[in-house]
């Protein structure tokens, strides 16, 4: 199943020009990577996308409208979130989805 391109471009638009911003196929999606760190990942077109989210805030972040947990082997992997298509439609929503994981990867230190 291949990612959504349309959301792929939107997101695009919202991160604008970066010298540390990386793509790169994962999941079966496209992630978006800061400092070697993923930010948020395109999904198929019916899943959305995936958003990496501060651990210590999982939780709020899950109980937003759209926002369910990212499982990986019947396991809830904290700090990783899924966004539904739905909650994505406006670009105010997709912008403080994307800046909540461009936050988080760029809090962490840069990989070599």
């Amino acid at each position: 199943m291949a990612y959504d391109e349309v959301l792929a471009n939107r997101i695009r638009e919202v991160i604008g020009a970066r010298r540390d911003l990386r793509e790169t196929k994962m999941f079966g999606g496209l992630g978006f990577l800061v400092g070697g760190h993923l930010a948020v990942a395109v999904m198929s077109a019916s899943r959305g996308m995936m958003v990496r989210v501060d651990p210590t805030n999982h939780d709020a972040m899950r109980a937003q409208r759209g926002a369910g947990p990212f499982v990986m082997r019947e396991r809830e992997m904290p700090g990783w979130i899924i966004v539904e298509a739905e909650a994505l439609r406006t670009t105010r929503d997709l912008t403080r989805w994307v800046r909540r994981g461009l936050a988080y990867a760029q809090s962490l230190p840069p990989k070599s």
